[in-house]
């Protein structure tokens, strides 16, 4: 029996969103069948592999698979997605999503764009998690010579996923696809990192690319979106809101000052349906 999928993205984030409930069953699929399936040459083709599942406690259980075969706890841009669904399907203004990373709350009042509350970031070194203690407002991390490195002192946040932030004059001259794999392993982060590059453009504008760990470049990332604006207020450089400007699209985050969760705001795309082969 094939199992159907929806084809999904998030300003060009995109994911294969499999049915893992009721008749369908579970999906448990090995790292070759994901790598397999993320293939833009010889499979469907995805950033992210995403298996819908029961829950308990919230309306369904989200599973994710990054395109390497990994499986990670979060991902912004399929939680909408995700969150997407489960509105459309119940006919209510708000869901309840459980990841690995926690519970996560999907509203929306416009069903083209859809919010989720990403709860509050884990700042604390040990939290991101990095092999040494460091402030991680600007940690001691450079890239180039000693006197005059090209990329230094990064800003790391974790939601939900681990995330470094440069903050760069130029976003179309950053070195994204040079450094971002040799900083996705690098010794620092024991279990590795999403490499972002970050240029304010004003108070509340964040021009922003990423390279996802086990995935390499995409057009979007949500997790990385809320940890740039998270670290670049933490640097005094934009207000507690603004928009994240990346390949894909804009969105909008909002890091709270009431209770300190970290809001997002954007665009959800269907492209098509399908069985898996």
């Amino acid at each position: 029996m094939t199992r159907p999928f929806l084809k999904m993205n998030g300003l060009g984030n995109d994911f294969i969103v499999v049915e893992a409930r009721g008749d369908s069953g579970p999906f448990r699929p090995d790292t070759a069948m994901v790598r397999a399936l993320a293939n833009r040459e010889t499979g469907i083709g995805c950033d992210q592999l995403i298996a819908v599942e029961p829950s308990v406690d919230g309306d369904a259980f989200m599973r994710i698979w990054n395109a390497d075969g990994d499986e990670v706890a979060a991902c912004g841009n399929a939680t909408r997605c995700v969150g997407w669904l489960l509105l459309k399907a119940s006919g209510r203004d708000s869901v309840l999503i459980d990841t690995l990373a926690g519970q996560l709350k999907a509203t929306s009042s416009d069903l083209d764009r859809v919010t989720v509350d990403m709860g509050a970031p884990r700042l604390g070194w040990a939290q991101i998690p990095l092999s040494e203690e460091m402030d991680t407002r600007g940690i001691e991390l450079q890239v180039g010579p000693i006197d005059a490195p090209v990329l230094h002192t990064p800003g790391c946040v974790n939601m939900g996923n681990p995330h470094v932030i440069f903050f760069v004059s130029d976003i179309a001259t950053a070195p994204v696809t040079e450094v971002g794999p040799m900083i996705e392993r690098h010794m620092l982060f024991p279990e590795g990192v999403n490499v972002g590059f970050a240029q304010i453009l004003a108070a509340d504008r964040i021009r922003f690319r990423v390279w996802e760990r086990g995935v390499g470049v995409t057009r979007a990332c949500g997790t990385g979106a809320c940890a740039a604006l998270v670290a670049a207020h933490r640097r005094g450089l934009t207000e507690r809101k603004a928009t994240i400007v990346m390949d894909g699209g804009e969105l909008e985050i909002d890091w709270r000052a009431e209770d300190g969760h970290v809001l997002m705001t954007g665009d959800v795309a269907v492209e098509y349906t399908g069985r898996l082969p």
